[in-house]
């Protein structure tokens, strides 16, 4: 909890855009529930947003998950938003016997169904997946116009067709993607959003699980990006450094402000570790380089 706290803190007093929590049932590592995390920080987060990074709707239902993040939006005053996606972790499926197979299909019924419970509009027909109450529950969201729902893609064909049909926002991968196939898939995007009769400007896009570490430190960085981390992805220690922001301010300045200029509105931090000190050296070494190379926030 503690260090919970001193992240959202830190934060909070870096004047950054939200703070955000990913989901998983089973990890690797310890893992807090993701909407009760973000719960526990609602008094401590002034005015950030809170958003998921993802939800795992596919798997805990619509209803369940509209109920937890409806009262979430209550309890901050209107401030939710909701990455959601299938997730890509079998061992969340295995573990509750449902078949990592149909995760597609129960995503975009649950999706359906979301956009309708968190936005105040008529529910539709009943999918096979998921049951649904006969009116809307109450109290729903009070943020005006409902929750945005964001949609996870690492950017293929299908997944950016379903962010233009079903989202308020796109949410990609920042270990899964680069600068140049990130504005490929961003053009791509607005095409679809253009050929549905959606607008592309303004259609906000962001990056997740940008995995961050500032450090001058040469050996440091290499040990964490190309010894502790690539393995653990299974990513190519080369593709991922010019990537993600482990490295010098310089370095994360440059990576932030290259997808700023690729179309990205917002950047998801994952801090791989001393979380107050790493915003605060974001927030004094990169976000003014930032600033004057272009546009982006974390």
């Amino acid at each position: 909890m503690e260090r919970v706290a001193s992240a959202t803190d830190a934060a909070r007093e870096a004047r950054f855009a939200a703070v955000s929590a990913n989901d998983h049932f089973m990890f690797s590592t310890p893992w807090l529930d993701g909407p009760i995390a973000l719960a526990s920080m609602v008094e401590r987060s002034g005015d950030m947003e809170l958003a998921t990074t993802i939800a795992l709707s596919a798997l805990r239902g619509p209803l369940p998950l509209a109920k937890a993040l409806a009262a979430l939006d209550v309890l901050s005053g209107g401030r939710v938003v909701a990455g959601l996606g299938p997730g890509s972790s079998q061992r969340d499926y295995d573990v509750m016997d449902v078949d990592f197979e149909q995760r597609w299909a129960r995503f975009d019924e649950s999706v359906e169904a979301l956009r309708a419970l968190l936005g105040d509009r008529p529910l539709g027909e009943r999918g096979p997946h998921f049951p649904l109450p006969d009116e809307l529950p109450r109290p729903g969201p009070v943020r005006e116009g409902g929750i945005p729902l964001w949609i996870g893609s690492w950017g293929s064909e299908a997944g950016l067709r379903r962010v233009a049909k079903l989202a308020d926002g796109w949410l990609a991968s920042a270990y899964n993607t680069t600068v140049e196939r990130f504005a490929a898939a961003r053009d791509r995007l607005g095409e679809e959003l253009r050929r549905r009769g959606r607008e592309d400007d303004p259609f906000p896009c962001a990056l997740a699980t940008m995995w961050t570490w500032v450090s001058e430190d040469a050996s440091e960085v290499q040990a964490l990006r190309d010894e502790m981390l690539a393995p653990l992805l299974r990513r190519d220690p080369a593709e991922l450094a010019p990537n993600l922001c482990i490295g010098s301010a310089e370095h994360c300045a440059e990576v932030l402000s290259s997808y700023a200029r690729a179309g990205c509105d917002r950047v998801y931090l994952w801090l791989l570790g001393d979380e107050r000190r790493q915003i605060e050296r974001i927030a004094a070494d990169v976000a003014p380089l930032i600033a004057s190379a272009g546009e982006a926030q974390a």
